[in-house]
Order: C-alpha cells, then sequence, then structure tokens
C-alpha cells in the first residue's frame, strides 16, 4: 500500500498547488537600520499573466482559495472507476497462463501494474471523502462503459493463444475506451482537484496503451 499512499499523495498535492496558486514566504526583511524585523508570514498569489502578484495575509488567503469539495460526480467517478480498474485486473490476471503473445503478456502486466496502486489511492479518497449516499454499492457495473459482460468474461478465461490475444485486446481496447469517457466525463462535471488530477492520469496512461493494443492487432 505504500504505492498507493504515495500515488494519492501525488494527486492530492499537485491538487492542492493548482488550487490555491499560493506560495507561503516566511519573514519579510523589516528595511529598517539592519536587523530584520519578526513579521507574521506572508502569502504571495502569483497575478495572471502580466500582472504583479499580490501579498495576502494568510486569512486573505484562506477566503481566496477555490473550494474543492468533492461533488456528485467526484464522488460517483471514484466508487465507478474502482469498479472499473477491478475488472481490469482480473483480465489482466488471465493473460499469463493463456496468452501466446509475449507482447500481450506484458501489456496485461503493465496494465496491471498501473492500476493496482490507482485503484489503493482511491480507496485512500474514498477513506478521506465517504459518500453521503445510499447507492454505493448498488450501481450497476454492466452500465458503466467499456465494462465486459460476465460472458465475455467467461469466454476470455475458457480462450487459449491466439483466440486469447485477439480477444483479449479487443475486450481491453473497449475497457479503456470506457474509463477515458469515464474520466471525460469527470472532467467536465467534477469540483475536487485531487479527482481532477486521477482523471487526468487515467486519460493519459489509457489513451496511450488504447494506441498500442490497436497496433497490436
Amino acid at each position: 500500500m505504500d504505492m498507493a499512499n504515495a500515488l494519492l499523495g501525488r494527486f492530492l498535492g499537485a491538487a492542492l498547488a493548482a488550487a490555491l496558486l499560493l506560495t507561503l514566504t516566511g519573514c519579510q526583511d523589516g528595511g529598517g537600520g539592519g536587523r530584520a524585523a519578526e513579521d507574521s508570514p506572508v502569502v504571495v498569489a502569483p497575478g495572471k499573466p502580466g500582472e504583479k502578484s499580490r501579498t495576502l495575509s494568510p486569512e486573505q488567503a484562506a477566503k481566496e482559495r477555490p473550494d474543492d469539495s468533492p461533488n456528485a460526480a467526484d464522488q460517483a467517478y471514484v466508487r465507478h472507476m474502482t469498479e472499473h480498474h477491478r475488472q481490469a485486473l482480473t483480465m489482466s490476471a488471465l493473460a499469463p497462463e493463456r496468452a501466446s503473445s509475449d507482447a500481450v503478456k506484458r501489456l496485461a502486466e503493465r496494465i496491471a501494474a498501473a492500476q493496482r496502486p490507482e485503484i489503493g489511492a482511491m480507496e485512500k479518497w474514498l477513506s478521506r471523502y465517504p459518500s453521503p449516499g445510499s447507492d454505493a454499492g448498488a450501481h450497476d457495473h454492466g452500465a458503466m462503459p467499456g465494462m465486459a459482460t460476465q460472458q465475455q468474461i467467461e469466454e476470455l478465461t475458457a480462450a487459449r493463444g491466439a483466440d486469447f490475444d485477439r480477444l483479449f485486446l479487443k475486450l481491453m481496447t473497449a475497457h479503456h475506451e470506457g474509463a477515458v469517457k469515464m474520466a471525460g466525463e469527470a472532467l467536465a462535471q467534477g469540483n475536487n482537484g485531487a479527482v481532477e488530477e486521477m482523471a487526468n492520469e487515467v486519460v493519459a496512461t489509457q489513451t496511450a496503451e488504447i494506441h498500442r493494443m490497436r497496433a497490436m492487432g
């Protein structure tokens, strides 16, 4: 779980930096005879392009900080993407014993290596921001874009060799396309900075893998 902690920390840290756009400075020079005055800490808010920075008190900075409290879209995205990622792990776990292509095996390994810590980060986010609703486990997972049906998972489990390779690439490409769609919706409708970072990571990583899988197919 150390990797998950680091991943969530990176998401939260980047989101906080983007939301605040503020730099906390230490004491300022007193400008008197030679001894620095013992001033209170100040916050420097960078101005827009061409504008000067502003110096704010901590109280003023707190008031100007954008509110990135999670909304319903953030909550839904993290819950659903956690389940979406879990299915990707289930599919990827089949590859070592069934795939004939080393490229497919390596792809499955990379997918699992990327999405396992992302699940950990999302679970930690959910523990930080528990869903106020009662539908956390009531969503129809089959309705999420790109999710394979139970029959498709059974067909993939039964497949071997080149048949497995073709079906895996087909299902995982659709799975990734669904994840990118979900991430795009979260970016358009969500409000939380950490969720925005997680969604951007999904878009970047899985779009690249979609191109790779299409080339392999």
